[in-house]
C-alpha cells in the first residue's frame, strides 16, 4: 500500500474507529423496525441480535440480521486489513465493541456472536468455518443458541493458535471473553434450566 501519510498510531486509532462504527449498526433493530416489527427491544430477551429476531416469528428477518451483523465485522476487518494485519485484527475486536456498546442506543447493544463469527472468517476462514460448524452442530443438539456460542468461542481461540499463529489466538481469546461476560445471564438461566430454547418467544 501507498504511504498515507498516517503515522503508525493514527491507523490503529483509525482501525479501532472504522471498526468500532461499523460494528455499532444495530441492524436487528433497523430491520425489524422497517418491517413493522416494533422495537426488538421490547420482545424476548431485548437484544438486538438475530437469535432475539427469530423471536418476532420472522426466520427470513432473523436471517438477515445474522448475515448483517456477520458482514460488518467481517467487513472491518478486510477494509483494516489493506493496511497489514495488526490493524484487521484491531478494526475486528473494535467490531464486535461496536456491537455490544453501539454509542447510538446509549453503548446497550448485542451480545457480538455473529459479529464475532464474521470477524473470525475474516481473519482466517478456516477457523471460522470451525467456529460455525461448533456453533450449528451445538444449536442442532442442544437447541440452547446460548450454549452454542459459548462454546464455538471458547474453542476458537485455540484454533487459532493452532492455524494462524499467537497474535491471531489472543485477539480470538478477547473475543471469547467479552463473548463470555456479555452471556452472564444466559450461563445463569443454563445452570437453572431456565434458558429459551432456539424458536421460543421467552
Amino acid at each position: 500500500m501507498p504511504d498515507t501519510g498516517l503515522g503508525i498510531t493514527a491507523l490503529h486509532q483509525l482501525s479501532a474507529l472504522v471498526g468500532y462504527l461499523l460494528g455499532s449498526i444495530p441492524f436487528g433493530l433497523l430491520l425489524t423496525r422497517l418491517a413493522g416489527k416494533g422495537d426488538i427491544r421490547a420482545i424476548g430477551s431485548g437484544n438486538i441480535g438475530a437469535t432475539n429476531v427469530l423471536r418476532t416469528g420472522d426466520k427470513k428477518l432473523a436471517a438477515a440480521t445474522l448475515l448483517l451483523d456477520g458482514g460488518k465485522g467481517a467487513i472491518a476487518v478486510i477494509i483494516m486489513g489493506l493496511w497489514g494485519a495488526d490493524h484487521a485484527l484491531l478494526a475486528g475486536l473494535f467490531a464486535v465493541v461496536g456491537h455490544n456498546f453501539p454509542v447510538w442506543l446509549h453503548f446497550r447493544g448485542g451480545k457480538g456472536v455473529a459479529t464475532t463469527l464474521g470477524v473470525l472468517l475474516a481473519l482466517s476462514w478456516p477457523v471460522g468455518l470451525i467456529a460455525c460448524a461448533i456453533w450449528l452442530a451445538m444449536a442442532v443438539i442442544f437447541r440452547y443458541s446460548s450454549l452454542a456460542a459459548l462454546v464455538a468461542l471458547v474453542i476458537s481461540p485455540f484454533v487459532m493458535v493452532w492455524l494462524v499463529d499467537q497474535k491471531h489466538g489472543v485477539v480470538a481469546a478477547l473475543l471469547a471473553v467479552l463473548g463470555v461476560i456479555r452471556h452472564h445471564a444466559n450461563i445463569t438461566r443454563l445452570i437453572r434450566g431456565e434458558e429459551p430454547r432456539i424458536g421460543g418467544r421467552h
